[in-house]
């Protein structure tokens, strides 16, 4: 119908363009002879006129769309929009400000999620420390001697950097471009860069990372862990990624800060935050557990989320960038309720 309204405004302009006797135009009566009298110039703006009421007539009516912001979007999820965290999944650390929850990634770098977690139930951490700290950069806790004994987990891993593309794999793009990757987003909870044209994916180092760190060689990772206190985007594809800080990351930004020309690492022992317990949840009795749920990262709810964080629609913003970081995309955990 629009298209129609147009071609018929079209064709009134050329009827008129053709109708001209000396460069002026002339009113056809309905009779078609032409009326000598009539003024050229009201013909000319009667024209016009009805050139923009026709026109005027085409244009589309613009549906009014209620934006809803953050908050109202996840004060509205429902039993279906939250996961339960998997205690076989789930790290618990605790030291004197409190217990750190890491959930370890349920599909990349499974190798370093079952080293850990023997690590875990040998007891491997406990009794050792946070010794680096670099303000703004990585908390970092293991056995800074290197002496201790690993009795059941592999002295050294292979690389998880990057992998191929599982089949089937989970993954809600954030669909802005980014500086570190072809695409980025979210696996099952979890930032991730991805390239289809490499057919590699991997975990991204948005802040609460949980990775381990390595030396130069590419496979010399085993034991020391950190946590990033900061994006560190830059370190994604050079280490590992395996787990994320979804519950008390307060407790880590907490941690008492190394010297700064000393690489972060703690001179004075005392200074050391000590690793009181490192388990794994589902070893923890029931009684000591937290149940908590994570934001389903593949429900429209989650996609409406990303929208809302975009452009945030609440009134207090004046500039809207169209743009999100994918750092800077919270990831709603809770208490599970009447638990």
């Amino acid at each position: 119908m629009m298209l129609k309204k147009l071609t018929t405004v079209v064709a009134a302009l050329g009827l008129m363009a053709c109708e001209t006797i000396d460069g002026g135009l002339l009113n056809i009566n309905p009779d078609g002879a032409p009326d000598a009298e009539t003024n050229t110039e009201t013909v000319v703006a009667a024209d016009e006129a009805a050139t923009v009421e026709a026109i005027a007539d085409v244009q589309p009516e613009v549906p009014e769309v209620t934006v809803r912001g953050p908050a109202a979007i996840v004060a509205d999820a429902g039993v279906g929009d939250w996961i339960p965290v998997d205690p076989e999944n789930t790290l618990y650390i605790d030291i004197p400000q409190g217990r750190i929850v890491v959930q370890l990634s349920p599909d990349l770098a499974q190798a370093h999620v079952e080293q850990v977690k023997l690590l875990a139930r040998e007891g491997y951490y406990d009794g050792l420390n946070f010794y680096r700290v670099v303000q703004g950069f990585v908390a970092q806790g293991g056995d800074e001697s290197g002496n201790k004994t690993i009795r059941t987990a592999a002295p050294f891993m292979q690389a998880e950097f990057d992998e191929r593309i599982p089949r089937g794999l989970d993954f809600t793009p954030l669909g802005n471009p980014d500086g570190y990757a072809d695409q980025v987003g979210f696996i099952n909870g979890f930032p991730a860069g991805m390239s289809r044209r490499e057919n590699r994916v991997w975990l991204a180092h948005c802040t609460g990372a949980f990775a381990f760190g390595r030396g130069n060689e590419r496979d010399s990772a085993a034991t020391e862990f950190y946590i990033t206190l900061q994006p560190q985007r830059y370190l994604d594809r050079n280490l590992t990624v395996f787990g994320r800080v979804i519950w008390g990351m307060e407790h880590v930004q907490a941690i008492t800060r190394g010297e700064p020309g000393n690489g972060g690492v703690i001179v004075d022992r005392s200074k050391w935050t000590p690793i009181r317990s490192f388990r794994v949840a589902a070893d923890v009795a029931v009684q000591d557990q937290l149940y908590l749920e994570t934001f389903n990262t593949n429900s429209d709810l989650f996609s409406e989320l990303i929208e809302a964080r975009r452009n945030r629609p609440e009134d207090f913003f004046y500039y809207r960038p169209d743009y999100l970081d994918l750092c800077q995309m919270p990831l709603p955990v809770r208490l599970t309720p009447n638990r």
